[in-house]
């Protein structure tokens, strides 16, 4: 049986003035000022 692929990829939230960090959560609510990007992660 083959081996699924699996793709590791995970959201973080940042602050689009100042480009720091920030809970997804976070940036969902602040949609002006925030973004989340999503991270693959390379194998």
């Amino acid at each position: 049986m083959p081996r699924k692929k699996k793709t590791e990829a995970f959201k973080v939230g940042r602050d689009a003035s100042s480009g720091r960090f920030i809970p997804v959560r976070e940036a969902e609510r602040r949609k002006k000022t925030a973004v989340v990007e999503t991270i693959r992660k390379k194998r």
